[in-house]
């Protein structure tokens, strides 16, 4: 049976320029990510040793600098790309995105979420 050990980083706070209308998209605006890492090893093998496990620090900054780059038209994609980067990282076997995004109002928010893993 395959280990069930995830990584999580939870309401990482994020600025993109994203939306459909070019308005939306002339500024930043604040988004929230929450990310699910399926690591390849268990994470009982880390003998605590930073090494042998994923940096959710360097994940994090990763996901920042994804944001930070160019524009986009749909959160979908923004989710696309960060599930991307991150499956980039060593050790990422998969990897399950949420981006949340704060535009309509009388809703606490807009949300997409994207699994991802590997490709065999």
């Amino acid at each position: 049976m395959k280990h069930r050990d995830k990584i999580e980083i939870k309401g990482l706070r994020i600025q993109s320029r994203v939306g459909v209308p070019d308005e939306e998209r002339a500024n930043t605006q604040e988004l929230q990510v929450d990310l699910l890492i399926h690591p390849a090893a268990s994470l009982q093998a880390l003998s605590d040793d930073i090494a042998k496990t994923i940096d959710y620090y360097e994940v994090s900054k990763q996901i920042h600098c994804v944001a930070q780059a160019g524009s986009r038209r749909l959160i979908e994609t923004l989710a696309e790309d960060i599930a991307q980067a991150t499956l980039d990282f060593e050790g990422v076997e998969q990897v399950e995105v949420e981006v949340k995004k704060y535009i309509l109002p009388d809703t606490e928010y807009v949300s997409v979420k994207l699994h991802l893993a590997q490709k065999a």
